[in-house]
Order: structure tokens, then C-alpha cells, then sequence
């Protein structure tokens, strides 16, 4: 029998290089060769979720009405809930019969909203430094991306002006995510307005990525998309119950907007996918609606996490901008490692133990840094950071 070689799709391609992978890979070399292994290479809160959310899905499991398919009719209940969130939060009205979506995960939205607006050749216009799946369900709906670098000098905010004219004759949706992951960069309410004036004269669909809404570590908040477009004209708005209520693990996040835009996302989904065991979106609904102490105490502990680490780093003579939200410290090297942040991350986790995320893995622009996952307590964060002075020398 003759051998004949598999052919795939050519938008796989783009995805076969994984940095993540990579750093995976070196990780489990680290392990087995003995090494105590510290991960802050992952955004994944190692906090628990609240007992009422847990003890809301826990009864979900005697009632066999919820063991079944959950079609969109049946996820009103989440829907009103994530609705009444939203208002309650930023005071303005959403619809929960148009203007909602449940999710699985925002990640899973993000990357299926491409699939909705984009054409073979279509660009989207993506941060750089920014999250993977943005770049990936770009790809996967044969796109092109157009990078807007993101540089301290600028506040790690866009420069829309310096788009080309050309991108812009076939931009069809700009992505855009504060506070930021990996940079940890806050953008205020004037940025937001200039987004939505930019998308709007230039017919571009704005999404804007939101899982760090409540991980504010100041008295201020921050901004929905909806405060710079609260006729919802051009705008969709992700959120996830992953960081704010460390559900994480649970795969539940909501669309907002656009009631055309929540339409189209649904339709890819219905393709793809059913929702959630319905359990879970009640355990979802028992987190928007329920005491939100837990919420304050997430933010609390990493705020001290934050302050743990960067004293730490400051103390061995990395000095690194403090954060104002997030869960990560966005970290630049020193010259010796400028240009290579990858190979400072597989050799600082083979040495160490230490696992971090190159900044590399999130766009070309996060060459020359490192981001830090806040994810294990204060002196856990302490004993890294003594690990990466040893490394240093």
C-alpha cells in the first residue's frame, strides 16, 4: 500500500508554532529532573470559588431537569443575571433577550467572533503585545492581522493614526483588552471614546476583550466599551467568571452588545456548539447575583501578591513599574536577555524551577519582556524571586 501524506487546512499553519507548548515541554523536563517547580507562567487563580457558587451547582446535581441538552430559551435565568451585573455596575440598560450571549469561557468567544465578520483577506486589527486566541480565531477564519504595537513610551495604549490607509480599506474588527494581559496597563474612558470614534468612521467592528473588570487594584473602575458607545452602535463587550470569581476551571463567560453582532456569534455558536451543563450556569448566576465579598477578596490578595513581588524584584535590583491591575507583573529584561525571552524562560525554569511567560508568546513586541502570573501566595512569590537572583548571577 503507498504512503500518501495527510494534507490540512493552510490556516492551520499559523497556529503550529506554540510557545506555550514549548514552555509546557520545558516545564515537564524541569519536573523530571527533580526540580521544584514555582509556575507563574499561566492566569490561572489558584483561589477557590465561593461556597454559594459551588453549593448552587452541587444542588444542580440531584435535579435531573438539568441533565440534559441547554438550548439558548433555556439560559434566560444566566442571561437576566449577567444583564442586571452589567447595569448595576456601569448604569447602563442591556437587553438579555438580544443583547447577551452566554459563553463558554470568553476565550471561546473571542475566537469564534472572527467567524462571524471576517472574509478570506479581511484584517483585523489585534494589540501587540496581546492574548493568543485573538491572533487565533483571526487565523482560523483566514484573516489577516495588522499588529498595533504596544510600547511604554505610549502607556502600552494603540497609536490609530499610525494604521495605514490600506489596512484600514479592509479592516473589519479591532480587538482591544484593558486592563491588559500581558502589559497589566490600564486605559481611561478618553481612549475608549476615541476607539469607538475611530471604529465608527471607519466601519470597524470594536470587541473588547474584559476579563479584568473587577482586578483593580485603586478606588477607580474600569471602563466598559458601552461608556464610550452606550448605543451599543458598533461595540461587543467579553466577560468571564474565571478571574473575578475564580471559576476558572468552570468555562463560563458572557457576551454584551451589539444586538446584530450577539446574533451573528450566536449563529456561529449554534454550529458548534450547545451550552453548559445548565448546573453551572446556575452556580454563574449565584456569583453576578449573590455577596460579592469573595470578589473583594480576590482583589485584595493579589493587590499583596503584587506588592510581595515587586519589593522582592526590587530588592535583588530588577526594578519593574508597579501594576494597577491584573494578576501579572510585566517585567522587561535586562540587555543580556533583550532579545531572546524565550530561551531566558526555558533556561530559568531547567535551572530554577521558575516557570514565567515569554513575552515573545504574545506578540512581536513582547520581545525583550516576561510576564509574571501572580498565582501562588506571598512568600511562595518571595523564594521565586530569590531563585531568579541565583539565576541571574
Amino acid at each position: 500500500m503507498q504512503d500518501t501524506e495527510m494534507q490540512f487546512a493552510k490556516r492551520l499553519q499559523p497556529l503550529q508554532s506554540n510557545v506555550f507548548a514549548d514552555m509546557d515541554t520545558a516545564k515537564t523536563k524541569a519536573l523530571a529532573a527533580s526540580k521544584e517547580l514555582i509556575d507563574l507562567s499561566l492566569g490561572s487563580s489558584d483561589l477557590a470559588a465561593q461556597p454559594h457558587i459551588i453549593d448552587a451547582i452541587a444542588k444542580s446535581l440531584d435535579d435531573p431537569s438539568t441533565h440534559g441538552y441547554l438550548l439558548f430559551g433555556a439560559t434566560i435565568a444566566f442571561r437576566t443575571a449577567a444583564a442586571t451585573w452589567y447595569e448595576q455596575k456601569f448604569g447602563i440598560s442591556i437587553d438579555p433577550e438580544t443583547e447577551v450571549l452566554p459563553l463558554i469561557g470568553s476565550q471561546e468567544g473571542t475566537a469564534h467572533l472572527p467567524l462571524a465578520i471576517l472574509n478570506p483577506g479581511d484584517y483585523a486589527l489585534l494589540l501587540d503585545p496581546g492574548y493568543p486566541s485573538h491572533a487565533g480565531g483571526v487565523y482560523l477564519a483566514s484573516g489577516l492581522i495588522y499588529p498595533m504595537p504596544l510600547r511604554a513610551e505610549n502607556e502600552f495604549l494603540p497609536i490609530f493614526s499610525d494604521i495605514p490607509v490600506d489596512v484600514l480599506n479592509k479592516a473589519r474588527m479591532m480587538v482591544l483588552s484593558y486592563p491588559h494581559n500581558p502589559t497589566a496597563a490600564t486605559a481611561p474612558l478618553s481612549f475608549f471614546k476615541e476607539a469607538v470614534a475611530f471604529c465608527q468612521n471607519h466601519n470597524i467592528v470594536l470587541v473588547h476583550d474584559f476579563p479584568y473588570v473587577d482586578l483593580i487594584f485603586s478606588d477607580e473602575t474600569a471602563p466598559s466599551i458601552f461608556q464610550a458607545d452606550p448605543e451599543k452602535s458598533v461595540s461587543i463587550e467579553f466577560f468571564t467568571l474565571s478571574k473575578s470569581y475564580n471559576m476558572g476551571g468552570f468555562r463560563i463567560g458572557f457576551a454584551i452588545g451589539n444586538a446584530d453582532l450577539i446574533r451573528a456569534l450566536r449563529q456561529v455558536k449554534a454550529a458548534v456548539d450547545f451550552n453548559q451543563y445548565r448546573g453551572i450556569l446556575n452556580g454563574a448566576v449565584a456569583a453576578l447575583t449573590g455577596p460579592q465579598t469573595g470578589v473583594q477578596t480576590a482583589v485584595a490578595t493579589f493587590k499583596r501578591r503584587r506588592d510581595a513581588f515587586i519589593g522582592a524584584l526590587d530588592n535583588i535590583g530588577w526594578h519593574v513599574p508597579t501594576p494597577q491591575a491584573t494578576m501579572y507583573v510585566w517585567a522587561k529584561l535586562t540587555d543580556a536577555w533583550r532579545h531572546n525571552s524565550i530561551e531566558f524562560c526555558t533556561k530559568l525554569v531547567q535551572e530554577t524551577g521558575v516557570a514565567a511567560s515569554p513575552g515573545a508568546g504574545f506578540g512581536k513586541s513582547g520581545e525583550g519582556y516576561v510576564r509574571f502570573a501572580l498565582v501562588r501566595e506571598p512568600l511562595i512569590l518571595e523564594i521565586a524571586v530569590q531563585r531568579i537572583a541565583e539565576f541571574l548571577k
